[in-house]
């Protein structure tokens, strides 16, 4: 069976609650799009087919309710613990791994009714010393990077391998492997889904999310998890009357590259022409240095958080994640208090700049995804929304140089992530 791929993760989950979809067949299917084309991509760091089918043949002979997720198939980030599979954080000092229980949100997930083919991979310990993910665009001949540290998950995507997957965003670990790989990408407002059982990395900037195909299927997914109606409902709003949207072309435009820049002009002639007001959306001087202070909590939090493995098993980290952490305990207790202040007085600031747009539209990379596998790509367009903590969307535009994909972020308040999402969907309709 080819998996349906217009069908939506509502209807699909509604197909299979309803009967007139098997769960095991569409599972079935899934498997075998993740044979045909995971050799090549390599999104996959465990898999469990068996498990996977035994969970989707219970799924259809059960009496039982069953959930908004109903016979999903989900991508799991190899962040994320779970309690069936290894977890291995994308570090050797992990290999083999056995949590005792899932993270929060897998349990919730699979309380929902979502089936798992397996974990996706991740870079290690979700920063930037790559794993071993194509991206699923790369023309014939090239690799070119899917993004990280959610690697796998967007890839996997991007691949049709399975129609939703899990990833986290610490500097820009959704939007960039999003942007790279052309599918949604969603983190929410900072907080929103829990990070229990998630390996830390820096709490302060942590965030679940979600890929997707659509908008529709991210905020579905997430509002699912979220045990939130409204915004599983938040792209099927109707017709949007006056808008008034932002372009935030941050304080790093003049690294955006051609294929960037357009990205955002045509995001913004495509609302102009159908009577939407955009104006231009100038960041409150409290938002200066927010980058640099992004750089430095992430660093020094991680550094505190990895401090048991530095001291029984340093030799397991890699080159760049033991200098990452070396920089880390350079930032200093002053430093960080003083980014941490920052942060605080800009996320004020900038609620109340933006209180008057209903979102703003930004670059989401500098442009199309790097040739090479040796790195992921630089976060310098999402770190500053990381740090405030506004939900972001990824949303693709068009293709780029060597016919990649191309976008551009959809963000606004924090908690705002219903009209965020509105928005979004919005604009992937009109293009």
């Amino acid at each position: 069976m080819t998996y349906p791929i217009n069908l939506s993760v509502r209807d699909t989950a509604l197909q299979i609650s309803s009967g007139r979809l098997s769960a095991e067949a569409l599972m079935l299917g899934c498997l075998a799009t993740i044979a045909e084309r995971d050799p090549d991509v390599r999104a996959w760091q465990h898999l469990d087919a068996q498990a996977a089918l035994g969970t989707a043949r219970l799924l259809d002979t059960s009496n039982q309710p069953k959930g908004g997720l109903a016979g999903v198939p989900l991508g799991i980030k190899d962040l994320m613990d779970t309690a069936d599979m290894p977890t291995e954080y994308g570090s050797s000092i992990y290999a083999g791994h056995r949590p005792k229980l899932d993270a929060a949100v897998v349990a919730k997930a699979r309380t929902l009714g979502a089936v798992f083919p397996g974990k996706t991979v991740t870079t290690e310990f979700a920063t930037f010393h790559p794993g071993k993910t194509r991206n699923p665009r790369s023309p014939a001949g090239a690799n070119h990077t899917p993004g990280g540290s959610s690697s796998g998950s967007a890839a996997a995507v991007a691949a049709g391998m399975v129609p939703v997957a899990l990833g986290t965003q610490t500097a820009g670990s959704i939007v960039r492997p999003a942007a790279y790989c052309g599918v949604v990408g969603y983190k929410p407002t900072h907080g929103l889904l829990p990070l229990a059982g998630i390996k830390p990395l820096s709490p302060s900037l942590d965030t679940v999310g979600v890929f997707a195909r659509t908008v529709d299927d991210a905020a579905y997914t997430a509002g699912a998890l979220m045990s939130d109606p409204a915004l599983m409902e938040a792209a099927q709003q109707p017709a949007i009357g006056s808008l008034k949207v932002g372009v935030c072309r941050t304080p790093h435009w003049q690294r955006a590259d051609e294929d960037t820049r357009a990205a955002v002009q045509v995001a913004v002639q495509t609302l102009q022409k159908q009577g939407v007001q955009v104006h231009e959306f100038e960041l409150p001087t409290a938002c200066e240095g927010l980058t640099q202070a992004q750089i430095d909590i992430m660093a020094f939090e991680a550094a505190a958080a990895f401090e048991a493995e530095a001291q029984s098993n340093p030799s397991g980290f890699s080159p760049a994640f033991a200098r990452f952490l070396q920089a880390g305990q350079a930032v200093g207790a002053v430093r960080f208090r003083a980014a941490l202040a920052l942060a605080e007085e800009a996320r004020t600031a900038f609620q109340c700049a933006v209180a008057g747009f209903d979102a703003l539209i930004a670059p989401s990379t500098e442009g199309v995804a790097p040739v090479g596998l040796e790195a992921t790509g630089d976060p310098i367009f999402c770190r500053m929304w990381t740090l405030l903590g506004t939900p972001c969307v990824h949303l693709p535009t068009g293709l780029g140089a060597y016919n990649l994909p191309v976008g551009v972020t959809v963000t606004g308040a924090r908690y705002a992530d219903i009209r965020v999402l509105a928005v979004a969907h919005h604009l992937e309709n009109l293009l």
